[in-house]
């Protein structure tokens, strides 16, 4: 464990992609003075408590996470998030790798960094060509079913009454623990496009002969 500066806190931030993952088992066990927590996945841009972490953040801080591919998308994110945190006097503490940054650090270890950074992310496509290989077996064989719904009935039913009602759209998808993507997803299925009434009557009618 990488214990803070004098007057410094450590801080945790946790990333989970679905709703089979828990935030908690993340960092059990870990003290920490403050947590951050996303739900998006790896690919997602869109990490505002990620954002809000890095600004919250100061000089002899510790930033403790449980591994890089919780961190960053890909190996440059990675880079420079670490390269911005340890220039502002920020340490970076990978759990799961057991490696901390803390902008002293020599060449072997920014080779380590990119190394694991590269295994991380060599990982994550691994697990991905895995799913699409078992969806598509899955699939040939007749017994692949999709994705199961995030939200019940009821909770889309809620969400589509709350933001007709004007809450902002980014707001109850972070409450709902759902992407922006998946918001929109509900918003659409639920108020589907009208079909146009004059072309309908002129296809169901058949042209004027």
């Amino acid at each position: 464990m990488t214990p803070a500066q004098r007057g410094g806190k450590r801080v945790g931030y946790t990333r989970i992609s679905g709703l089979d993952q828990n935030v908690g088992r993340q960092l059990d066990g870990i003290d920490l003075d403050k947590q951050f927590s996303d739900s998006a996945s790896g690919k997602d841009t869109n990490r505002p408590q990620l954002r809000v972490a890095l600004d919250y953040l100061r000089d002899g801080d510790v930033l403790v996470v449980h591994s890089m591919d919780r961190l960053a998308r890909n190996l440059d994110d990675l880079r420079r998030i670490v390269s911005d945190l340890t220039k502002r006097g920020i340490a970076v503490e990978f759990v799961k790798e057991h490696l901390t940054f803390t902008g002293d650090d020599n060449a072997m270890s920014k080779l380590l960094l990119s190394v694991m950074g590269a295994f991380a992310e060599f990982e994550r496509a691994l697990i991905k060509e895995r799913q699409r290989e078992g969806i598509a077996l899955a699939k040939k064989a007749g017994v692949y079913k999709g994705r199961k719904p995030s939200l019940t009935p009821e909770r889309v039913q809620e969400l589509c009454r709350r933001v007709a009602g004007g809450e902002k759209k980014a707001a109850v998808a972070r409450e709902f623990g759902i992407s922006r993507e998946t918001l929109y997803s509900y918003l659409s299925q639920a108020n589907p496009k009208p079909l146009d009434r004059r072309r309908s009557e002129i296809t169901l009618a058949g042209p004027n002969l």
